[in-house]
């Protein structure tokens, strides 16, 4: 459909909140009824057309007492939903106002079926209609929605051309897209820039685009919020196939904890036809109630909440002590056995996120599973050698996992202003990548925006994107391209000791023969992996020629990873030259004299 008459169906219903509800709601709050009406009209005017044939069975199985109904129904009405009540949203406009009205429309509402009933329970869309009521505007807001003016039926209507089921998804998700940037405070909560989602949708397909079969595939986002990300890389991937005479289906899957966003997610699918899509978006908390636990996934997008407790979810996996958790998502094993923690601190679960889906990666396909996921700079470097944080990266990093991580610009996201990093994990990496992590810093590859949205000051155009994914494909160094084997980011955190010493200068022994650490002395140091003669060549060269007796404790030895793009990026300000600042000195004198001349004649004259 052409993108102006979207955005005049758009506009449109933006404005029947300023029509109707700017006396009765603050601004903040328009959207507890307009986005629950759209997809309300949507649904009644997909209905219509068979209400008739959903009545006349609802009849029947009256008749003959079947109380389990909802099937027969939708089949009756053709799609994945019904309403069995005697309304249509249109009949409610001839009522009169009031109670009356109230009625009608709560027994319209009650009339829908399951799927939708928990669409409008997650909205509480319920909960506004007394306060309609009591504002007179129920009448107004109904009018509105089923007004000749705008057509949100898939058949035409006068001079207005019908929407199909694509054009619908787009058009709503204009409108949350708007609710959200209005209320900038709240969408970086759960709403990624369309900019960031279309190039993490590319750096998921980008690199097996010419291995797309004829096939069935599966998509996941377990933070996935109002499903935006879920709907652009179905859209990617059968954009891919169509350009290669392939023919693909493609099933999306997801879990989000916010009743509201999951709401809009589910109402999202099911406006574009994807009723049975809309059954894979489970609600709760994917950390402490993993709805898809036994599913493995093709490609796996999201944005997990960084910075955000996670306590409550570790109070349900092991009632508050982390180190009882034992959900094999989050513990490991080295490769020599050894048990490795991947629990983080309880400040910050975004890494459990990414765990999450490493745990659901496809074993034993010939593509595997691609992961593309958005993180803060928490999950480069947080946590000690030991840590949960640290071994999560041991884990994937010595598993050769991590394809590459990306330095997103500053202030790309609504509520936020800090760094943020795409990860690009695969574990079917080609030959060229393998044991080798490319770090990009396309920190100065954005479009300033002519007006801030919330923190966002800045945008990926789609060159930009092009760009990016370029420098990703091409897979060389360059001055924002660094690749490094994955022993680079690794490192021994191990614990130095000295001899405890006698009046005489003698090691001090315990009963068993053992030198006693001198506990004062006591030291730690950080070698990398990388280090010429590993820990033993740092003793020698870094340690021992300021303290002889120096020795390693084996047993307080642990292992770290981090990375950092700051080691490998930062570019020092150029510093002026001491000519430059002795000649604007010179300068600066010479005004300061000639000042100081006239104001003395000044004072002589």
């Amino acid at each position: 459909m052409d993108a102006h008459l979207l955005n005049t169906i758009a506009n449109f219903i933006w404005g029947i909140a300023d029509d109707c509800l700017r006396d009765v709601y603050v601004r903040g709050k328009y959207r507890d009824v307009i986005l629950p009406m759209t997809v309300i009209r949507r649904l009644d005017a997909v209905l219509e057309d068979t209400k008739q044939q959903v009545l006349d069975m609802k009849k029947v199985l009256d008749g003959a007492g079947i109380t389990n109904q909802w099937g027969a129904l939708c089949n009756a009405a053709g799609q994945a939903f019904c309403n069995a009540s005697p309304f249509c949203l249109r009949d409610l406009t001839g009522r009169s106002a009031g109670q009356k009205l109230k009625a009608d429309f709560e027994a319209y509402l009650d009339g829908f079926s399951p799927n939708v009933q928990e669409i409008l329970e997650k909205f509480k869309f319920r909960n506004q209609i007394a306060t309609m009521v009591e504002a007179d505007i129920l009448g107004a807001v109904i009018q509105k929605f089923v007004s000749r003016d705008v057509n949100l039926s898939p058949r035409p209507c006068g001079d207005l051309p019908g929407l199909d089921n694509h054009a619908m998804g787009t058009l709503f998700e204009e409108l949350v897209r708007r609710f959200n940037e209005a209320n900038n405070e709240e969408a970086g909560e759960h709403w990624t820039p369309r900019d960031v989602v279309e190039l993490m949708a590319d750096l998921v397909f980008a690199p097996i685009a010419d291995q797309i079969k004829d096939a069935t595939y599966s998509c996941y986002d377990g933070a996935c919020g109002t499903g935006g990300m879920l709907t652009v890389a179905q859209d990617r991937l059968n954009a891919i196939a169509a350009q290669s005479g392939k023919k693909v289906s493609i099933h999306l899957f997801g879990q989000e904890i916010n009743p509201e966003t999951y709401a809009i997610a589910k109402a999202d699918m099911m406006l574009k036809g994807d009723g049975e899509e809309a059954l894979h978006i489970a609600f709760g908390s994917t950390l402490s109630s993993d709805q898809h636990a036994t599913r493995t996934f093709d490609f796996m997008l999201a944005n997990p909440p960084y910075g955000k407790s996670w306590k409550t979810d570790a109070d349900r996996m092991a009632t508050g002590k982390k180190k009882e958790i034992v959900d094999t998502r989050f513990n490991a094993a080295t490769r020599d056995g050894a048990p490795l923690s991947m629990i983080p601190r309880s400040s910050d679960g975004q890494l459990l996120f990414l765990l999450n889906n490493i745990s659901k990666m496809k074993q034993d396909t010939p593509l595997g599973s691609r992961i593309v996921e958005v993180h803060n700079g928490s999950s480069l470097f947080t946590g000690d050698a030991g840590s949960g944080e640290s071994n999560a990266r041991r884990y994937m990093i010595e598993n050769d996992l991590v394809e590459a991580i990306i330095a997103l610009p500053e202030k790309m996201f609504y509520n936020t202003g800090i760094g943020t990093y795409i990860w690009v994990l695969s574990n079917r990496k080609e030959a060229r990548r393998q044991g080798k992590i490319q770090l990009i810093d396309a920190t100065g590859i954005k479009t300033p925006l002519r007006k801030n949205m919330g923190e966002k000051n800045c945008e990926l155009s789609p060159e930009q994107r092009r760009e990016i994914v370029r420098i990703f494909m091409d897979f060389e160094e360059s001055e924002v391209s660094r690749i490094f084997p994955n022993s680079e980011f690794g490192y021994w955190k191990v614990s130095v000791q000295q001899p405890l010493l006698d009046a005489q200068g003698n090691p001090v022994l315990d009963k068993k023969g053992r030198i006693q650490p001198d506990k004062e002395k006591s030291d730690t140091e950080i070698v990398p992996f990388g280090y010429e003669g590993g820990i033993e060549g740092f003793m020698e060269n870094e340690v021992r020629p300021y303290a002889p007796g120096a020795y390693i404790d084996p047993k307080a030895t642990k292992i770290g990873y981090e990375l950092s793009f700051t080691k490998y990026f930062y570019k020092p300000v150029q510093l002026r030259s001491m000519e430059e600042i002795v000649a604007d000195l010179r300068a600066l004198e010479q005004e300061t004299d000639g000042m100081l001349a006239e104001i003395l004649g000044g004072i002589q004259g």
